[in-house]
């Protein structure tokens, strides 16, 4: 799993991974928290029929999430494959995932479908432009529950219109330590874009790392919310990289200590809490950004980012590990991958 955060991406000193997600209903069902078992099957069934001839588009294996032990269940959240409201639902909930694992066709969650694309860096034009292509195969076959005057209706009505969320995970630490991250989130609030941590709403930013993504989907068309996040997140990326020259300028010993004590901490400590290895590979990656260290890719930290978060952390092992035991093996894989 995983194969999007070990691909290099556009604008990757900044930008980590880009994600365009539609929601779509079936007529003439309940919505996902209404149905029953009987019910959600009946979805179930009608989107995998729809999708047996979208071979052209890559094989997609299907999952269900009672079929998947609990930790498995959260290491597809941790590498942002599935969302954590697919799983609130287990015997009525399933996903397809293409085998690049670039696409993720979620079924039975807050909506009866999900169409997700994660792609490596800044990429919206080939996101918006796979998850079209399933969203136009697909409705071709299913019956969307549409409004003429209002759109696609969806679960939440913040998802009325055309159901699209797109969003850019940004690596932010230049503006975290001079303060402008919070003038940052106040004014993109203003203009109608949230600001999440990295798994989405209602959580919390870790590792300077942020995600923007649009709030309104009724009244503009979808190439016009994704132009508009677009431009902003440019305007991110420069603004970033413009502290980042100025810290380089005005603090630099004081950055490349931030820089080395973590990389320090990283090489040769023997626990490490997740919030705390995230912290330190911030900042590893910012010296990497600045050009302090040179011999250790993005893509390399990215995966680590992953890889190192509590589930992903006990992956291969038949047992649940307690917080100290996490606390080791994490501590030994970022030993022998840094």
């Amino acid at each position: 799993m995983g194969k999007w955060f070990e691909e290099a991406g556009l604008e990757e000193d900044v930008v980590v991974s880009t994600r365009i997600r539609v929601a779509r209903n079936l007529k003439d069902y309940k919505f996902p928290q209404m149905m029953n078992i009987e019910e959600s099957e009946k979805v179930t069934q009608e989107v995998l029929n729809a999708m047996k001839s979208l071979a052209h588009n890559g094989n997609y294996k299907f999952i269900r999430i009672s079929n998947l032990e609990p930790l498995d269940r959260r290491i597809f959240i941790e590498e942002h494959l599935i969302s954590p409201g697919l799983i609130q639902r287990p015997d009525q909930s399933s996903f397809l995932l293409r085998e690049d694992e670039n696409i993720t066709i979620m079924i039975n969650e807050e909506d009866h479908l999900r169409i997700q694309v994660l792609l490596s860096g800044l990429n919206f034009e080939e996101g918006w432009n796979l998850c079209n292509e399933i969203d136009d195969f697909l409705e071709d076959t299913l019956n969307f529950a549409f409004h003429e005057e209002f759109g696609y209706l969806t679960s939440c009505p913040t998802n009325v219109g055309t159901g699209l969320r797109a969003s850019a995970m940004v690596h932010v630490p230049s503006l975290v330590i001079t303060g402008y991250i919070n003038s940052l989130v106040q004014g993109l609030n203003k203009i109608g874009l949230a600001v999440r941590g990295i798994h989405g709403e209602g959580t919390k930013a870790i590792g300077n790392l942020y995600q923007i993504s649009n709030q309104a989907t009724l009244g503009e068309e979808e190439e016009e919310i994704i132009e508009k996040l677009k431009n902003v997140i440019y305007q991110i990326i420069n603004k970033e990289r413009d502290v980042r020259n100025n810290l380089i300028g005005s603090r630099k010993k004081e950055i490349e200590d931030k820089v080395f004590r973590s990389l320090g901490i990283l090489k040769y400590s023997r626990l490490m809490t997740s919030r705390e290895a995230m912290a330190h590979l911030s900042n590893v990656r910012l010296g990497k950004e600045m050009g302090i260290i040179n011999d250790i890719d993005y893509n390399k930290i990215t995966k680590l980012m992953v890889q190192i978060q509590p589930a992903s952390i006990q992956k291969g092992i038949d047992k649940e590990l307690t917080k100290g035991e996490r606390d080791a093996r994490r501590a030994s894989l970022i030993r022998e991958l840094i």
